[in-house]
């Protein structure tokens, strides 16, 4: 994950992040927009995250940042900070500060609708699934059906069987099967590869049996296919918030045109207010 009311050709959406003192255990973030206001509870279970964010909003990190991706029916996402001098069509969503944070990944916090999230680099240079240090996103999601969370299940579960696979063969036990592959490359055998990696897939479903299967949960289940969300994230990227109020402010912002990078045609920007 790492992406109006229209009153002239220059305006831009203004937005702005206040922490609110309301004596209740999860801070709240309000997102005020031209399109209105979105509250966001900022979840204690995931404390790095939690103090990460508020540390940036009392910097005023955000300050005329962009809201540089957004895709409908899936999130909105922003906190680059190459943003702020973009210029138009620049592809954005690199940027951020020298660190990242840890995963915290609690099963009960998914990717529902509404759901705040941290973006981050992708599994082949971020195995650990480490978040980004600004970049976020805000899920907007859509409903799924049962049968759709099925496939979604056998798809992930595919998907990490290559993952043990790969990693059985950094093992002195394994190693034969890389040096199999790795002389199948140099041939350029693309259906002989294929055709190995399918031979192994009963050492794959016992690495996947001893890892234990992903599943979702029957509340999850019940979420996806109801109020709706983006499943296919969950397990991969932190969950530290959600919206509590205003998700048609964020139906609007994913609505808004976008160009093939999905960075809004018209810039939508957020401009940051502490209030402790």
């Amino acid at each position: 994950m790492k992406k109006i009311i229209v009153l002239s050709t220059c305006i831009f959406v203004l937005c702005g992040f206040v922490i609110h003192n309301t004596g209740s255990k999860n801070p709240i973030i309000v997102i005020k927009t031209t399109y209105g206001i979105i509250k966001i509870k900022l979840y204690d279970e995931t404390p790095l995250h939690r103090d990460n964010f508020i540390k940036l909003v009392k910097q005023h990190y955000f300050d005329s940042l962009l809201f540089h991706r957004v895709i409908h029916t899936f999130m909105i996402q922003g906190g680059d900070p190459e943003s702020k001098h973009a210029q138009p069509g620049q592809m954005l969503g690199n940027g951020g500060p020298a660190y990242t944070i840890p995963a915290e990944f609690v099963p009960s916090l998914i990717h529902k609708r509404g759901a705040l999230a941290a973006a981050r680099e992708d599994d082949r240079i971020n195995p650990t699934k480490a978040s980004s240090g600004s970049q976020f996103y805000i899920v907007q999601g859509k409903v799924f059906t049962n049968q759709q969370l099925d496939m979604m299940e056998t798809q992930i579960n595919q998907n990490l069987k290559y993952q043990l696979l790969g990693n059985l063969m950094t093992t002195p036990e394994y190693i034969w099967m890389k040096t199999k592959i790795d002389s199948l490359m140099k041939l350029g055998n693309q259906t002989a590869i294929q055709e190995f990696i399918k031979q192994q897939d009963p050492i794959a479903e016992k690495e996947l049996n001893k890892h234990g299967r992903f599943k979702f949960s029957v509340e999850q289940r019940k979420i996806y296919t109801t109020i709706g969300g983006a499943p296919h994230l969950d397990g991969s990227y932190t969950v530290f918030g959600e919206v509590i109020e205003g998700m048609y402010v964020v139906d609007s912002i994913a609505s808004v045109k976008a160009d093939q990078n999905n960075r809004p045609l018209k810039d939508i920007r957020m401009f940051i207010h502490l209030e402790e």
